[in-house]
């Protein structure tokens, strides 16, 4: 693509500021910035100029439908069509779009997650348009970004919470900043680039392993003679079949108006990853739902499938969403850039040790925004981060911490130097003050944290709800004390002292899938919370629930809601595992073993009708091994289905139902797949009725 033809193609789809400045009257525009920039009420009369520019704009593109566009608490968007088309009295019709569509929808309520917030015959919600996230056309509808809440109120969404957080954050950070003297910033933003990784397999294996057509991952599958130990992947050629894909998708995001800038082979086979430019945390989370959406359209037309589940095949790497997160002001000051001398910079040194003092603090709140089923077979896996949560910060952030520690200030910075490399055509590189840490769960790396945990098939906004929120209240501690300090500068250095000397426990440089940093972490007293179970009640601590409240992010009530959402989400999750599995295991596996069983014993029956003395005992030892793996197949297949008969008998108590599928029925599971696998490596290939992992990761 030229460069010429890039720039044209890039946010053609979106209903931008460039198309906005351009189709609005000068009084409508500025009073829509007012809007988005400083969060004033929208004017209805604005609303209704914005709705027909934005409507006969999005004809122009082909669109005949509208859709307010949402993110219920599924985890994934939602959507309902709604035409432009009026009818008229002479039996014709007209292409209507008022202010009131575009500020306010309502779709049914009732049959989305709300953890009782709404009950079934509740149907009534409302979806509330998001003026600082532009909408955008995609398939011949215009799509509306917006907020859904419940009539009572109560957030029904992801979205709705971290626009408060948003303004959470933005309003204590900008309290420190006026006591250190900015007069000029008018809003702190928070700025997130995540970096997704995903799967690519052929779409013909895909559409014959009904457990990742009805799970996201394989419930039955035997280690690949090659996987990823030759570290040969990892950056490695891109294939033709994925380059192509990639374009493809390349282009598609950027009419969307998505900067998706870095694309690689990550660590395992048939593994991917594709990185956007930072972009507001607002937008960004809308952004990365249409990428994934896209990923998966995609794919479809170059006969693949995109799989994000995080762990689709056992043994090999998973697949994550690196969130990376910082603070910058309206007019372009990066919060989180310690400068060239960062011992020097107060202000830097201030907001790092707020974030270093939410994340321990709040360690456990910051788990949940991560705590999923698929995520539980990732995190604490060698290729990420484990569920302990730690800060890097690199040598030159930690000296500067440690001085302060031992005396209240710190006098230096360590400085990187040059990189001499020791062949005389290359040139001598710049050292950075410090390495990198690809095994902590939140690190540092330059000017911004790279929080690693979250999972690769989750949105990004919990996340950042959660962590805006966190670091807001420890930011609106600071602020209370620098405002009622005799000597600013000396309150300052004490508050930094206090909170190195308090929170120095979290920060971890070393290596993070190390079983020393294990006993090391329970040692200084942190969390490490391995399972999603154990993760969801920290949404109801007394701590946790003031800090939502306080500022305004979660009620405690929305907050309930939750946790009886993820509570049901993760037992159903693993039921409809189990019932595939048996469904794989009765009617695919074992039928393919007898089969089998019957070839290998006809063979040996001939070979004993033959009447020579010849040897049988290849034959009769491998029947025999499969016999008696069947026999235990079938027995492992009888237990899964009485430990998931048992679960209806269970009191009606969502953290003892999602205890029993994670105690009982998930153990059961990896016990019925250590069968299924081995009589894999057994059966005749031609018999075995599912794609091996072979056949799956080096599909071209």
């Amino acid at each position: 693509m030229q460069e010429n033809s890039l720039k044209t193609i890039f946010g053609e789809n979106v209903f931008n500021d460039a198309v906005m400045r351009e189709r609005l009257p000068k009084q409508t525009y500025n009073a829509l910035r007012k809007t988005i920039d400083e969060g004033l009420p929208l004017d209805p009369k604005v609303a209704d100029v914005v709705a027909n520019a934005m409507k006969d704009w999005a004809i122009e593109k082909g669109a005949t439908h509208f859709t307010h566009w949402f993110q219920p608490l599924t985890g994934i968007t939602a959507e309902k069509h709604e035409s432009f088309i009026s009818p008229t009295p002479d039996g014709k019709v007209i292409t209507e779009f008022s202010g009131k569509e575009l500020i306010k929808g309502e779709p049914d309520a009732s049959s989305f997650p709300s953890g009782g917030l709404r009950a079934t015959f509740e149907a009534r919600g409302y979806t509330a348009w998001d003026c600082t996230s532009p909408a955008f056309v995609k398939d011949n509808v215009l799509y509306i970004p917006t907020a859904f809440c419940s009539y009572t109120g109560e957030a029904l969404d992801l979205k709705t919470p971290l626009l408060r957080s948003m303004e959470a954050l933005s309003k204590q950070a900008l309290r420190v900043l006026r006591l250190f003297g900015n007069t000029t910033s008018k809003k702190v933003i928070t700025t997130v680039g995540p970096e997704q990784e995903y799967f690519l397999i052929d779409k013909k294996l895909y559409e014959k392993r009904k457990d990742l057509i009805l799970t996201g991952r394989t419930l039955f599958g035997s280690k690949s003679p090659k996987g990823q130990e030759m570290e040969d992947h990892y950056f490695g050629t891109i294939r033709e079949r994925v380059s192509t894909f990639m374009k493809e998708l390349n282009e598609e995001l950027w009419k969307l108006g998505i900067s998706a800038k870095t694309e690689h082979n990550e660590v395992a086979p048939a593994q991917h990853e594709l990185a956007p430019i930072f972009n507001t945390t607002n937008i960004a989370t809308d952004h990365n739902q249409l990428t994934m959406d896209t990923m998966k359209k995609v794919a479809l037309r170059n006969d693949l499938v995109c799989l994000l589940h995080e762990k689709p095949f056992a043994g090999v790497n998973g697949s994550g969403k690196h969130n990376n997160w910082s603070m910058s002001t309206d007019d372009g000051l990066n919060l989180l850039d310690p400068g060239t001398t960062p011992h020097e910079n107060a202000q830097f040194l201030v907001f790092l040790c707020s974030v270093i003092k939410a994340i321990d603090e709040y360690a456990d709140l910051l788990r949940v925004s991560c705590a999923t089923p698929g995520n539980d077979h990732r995190l604490g896996a060698n290729e990420a981060p484990p569920a302990i949560i730690s800060i890097f910060l690199g040598e030159q952030l930690t000296d500067i911490l440690e001085q302060i520690s031992e005396s209240g200030s710190a006098t230096n910075s360590k400085q990187g130097g040059e990189l001499k490399i020791g062949v005389t055509t290359l040139p001598t590189l710049h050292k950075d003050s410090t390495d990198r840490n690809r095994t902590s769960p939140f690190a540092f790396t330059g000017n911004k944290f790279e929080f690693r945990m979250v999972g690769s098939s989750s949105s990004i906004a919990t996340a950042n709800y959660i962590l805006n929120t966190i670091v807001a209240e420890v930011l609106s501690e600071v602020a209370d004390r620098l405002e009622n300090a005799n000597n600013f500068n000396e309150e300052v250095q004490k508050i930094l002292k206090e909170i190195v000397t308090n929170h120095k426990r979290v920060i971890f440089n070393g290596n993070g899938y190390s079983e020393e940093w294990v006993k090391e972490a329970e040692k200084r007293g942190l969390p490490n919370i391995s399972s999603t179970v154990d993760a969801i009640p920290a949404l109801l601590k007394d701590k946790n629930v003031k800090v939502m409240e306080k500022h305004g992010v979660l009620s405690k009530v929305e907050l309930e809601s939750r946790y009886e959402i993820m509570l049901e989400n993760y037992a159903k999750t693993i039921n409809i595992e189990a019932l595939t599995m048996l469904d794989i295991a009765k009617r695919q596996l074992l039928p393919a073993v007898i089969k089998f069983i019957k070839e290998v014993a006809d063979s040996v029956n001939a070979a004993k009708s033959t009447g020579l003395d010849v040897k049988i005992d290849a034959q009769s030892d491998l029947l025999a091994e499969v016999s008696s793996l069947a026999a235990e197949f079938k027995k492992r297949i009888d237990n899964l289905e009485n430990a998931v008969n048992s679960a209806s008998n269970i009191e009606n108590d969502s953290f003892a139902i999602a205890k029993y599928y994670r105690d009982e029925v998930f153990t059961k599971m990896g016990e019925l797949r250590e069968i299924g696998d081995k009589l894999e490596t057994l059966v005749d290939a031609e018999i075995w009725p599912l794609p091996t992992y072979a056949d799956m990761l080096f599909y071209v």
